[in-house]
């Protein structure tokens, strides 16, 4: 966010009204502001401040029926259209596991909520939108015309917040890095030690926890054996060829926020422009080609065997997408996802940062 003086609701309001079809994301961009002010800046026309109670928000959601679940991250928008069932409540991870919708929540990150009406060639479009402390984005949920509702403006009145002025206070972005940059002691053999003893791939975070390494510092410290680097492209080629193999994978997107995972087949990709776009019934995928920086193949051993990553970073460390085959726990790693995974075009790895 630059120094400028920021517009006034009213300004905000007028810009909008000028650029009907512009994404929220580049107007408040253009206007130097949050996403999340250009939302609130409608309070009490178009949007109803609502109170980020992630866990009433959750297991109310289940009676809205279908919807469309948007979780994104500067590069990279994931579309899922399903129904919130099978919540697990929490204060600090929440999660949805639905056949469709399937999230990993952080519920102290979700600072802001705002459900929101849009009028769209006379239509009304209506949408709950949750940002971080930042004003970024961390989840939407989007009505659909098999949307209930009743139980969508009965969950809205039980979350409507008593503060509903058209503006909000924002605090400055915590960087996506990943914790690059901070001192970290690890020697490659603690790191290849520890990794080596791995047995489930949700011990990972920890371990980069415990030794203060990014992932991406991780990736390029630890060896071939077990990360190696591939050529900018083998997102792209990793795509065709699933889809037109038929191969289930999994597709995590995320921010500080949310996770949001796909999982199954693939069928329609199209590129446009910098754009990699998935465009299936339930699925939509846009990945902005042009930001990926790096693309390593991670090798992580579990219980049932090790298993391959294929993940996406961006040019300040952040990761961008993650893939694996379509695994459930206590099955071995897909012979098709890790012949693919292990046979994408490499590049020599940098040295270790």
């Amino acid at each position: 966010m630059d120094q400028r003086v920021k517009p006034s609701p009213e300004e905000i309001r007028r810009v909008r009204e000028e650029n009907p079809k512009m994404r929220e994301r580049d107007l408040s961009a253009q206007l130097g502001i949050s996403e999340a002010e250009l939302v609130a800046a409608h309070c009490g026309i178009s949007t109803v401040r609502v109170e980020p109670r992630v866990n009433d928000l959750l297991t109310g959601l289940e009676a809205v029926g279908e919807v469309m679940a948007l979780t994104r991250n500067e590069s990279a928008v994931h579309e899922k259209i399903g129904v919130y069932d099978k919540v697990v409540t929490g204060n600090h991870n929440a999660m949805v596991l639905g056949e469709n919708i399937d999230l990993r929540i952080f519920p102290k990150v979700w600072a802001h909520g705002f459900a929101v009406e849009k009028r769209d060639d006379g239509e009304i479009r209506r949408s709950l939108q949750f940002f971080d402390a930042a004003g970024e984005a961390v989840h939407k949920v989007h009505l659909r015309p098999a949307s209930n509702l009743y139980a969508y403006q009965k969950l809205v009145a039980s979350l409507e917040s008593s503060n509903q002025e058209p503006t909000v206070a924002i605090l400055p972005s915590v960087a996506e890095g990943g914790g690059e940059g901070q001192a970290s002691v690890a020697s490659i053999d603690d790191l290849r030690d520890r990794w080596s003893r791995l047995t489930d791939v949700h011990q990972f975070f920890g371990m980069l926890k415990t030794l203060k390494l990014s992932r991406r510092e991780a990736v390029r410290m630890v060896g071939q054996d077990y990360a190696w680097l591939l050529d900018n492209d083998a997102v792209s080629a990793m795509f065709h060829h699933a889809a037109a193999g038929g191969m289930p994978i999994m597709c995590f997107v995320g921010n500080r926020g949310c996770i949001q995972i796909h999982s199954g087949p693939i069928r329609l990709v199209k590129p446009m422009g910098p754009w990699i776009n998935v465009l299936d019934e339930t699925f939509h995928l846009h990945l902005r080609a042009d930001h990926i920086h790096e693309v390593w193949a991670v090798r992580k051993p579990t219980k049932d065997g090790h298993v391959t990553s294929l993940e996406a970073y961006d040019a300040d460390g952040a990761m961008i997408i993650q893939f694996f085959g379509k695994r459930h726990e206590g099955e071995g790693e897909r012979e098709d996802w890790r012949f693919l995974a292990e046979n994408l075009p490499r590049i020599p790895s940098p040295t270790a940062a």
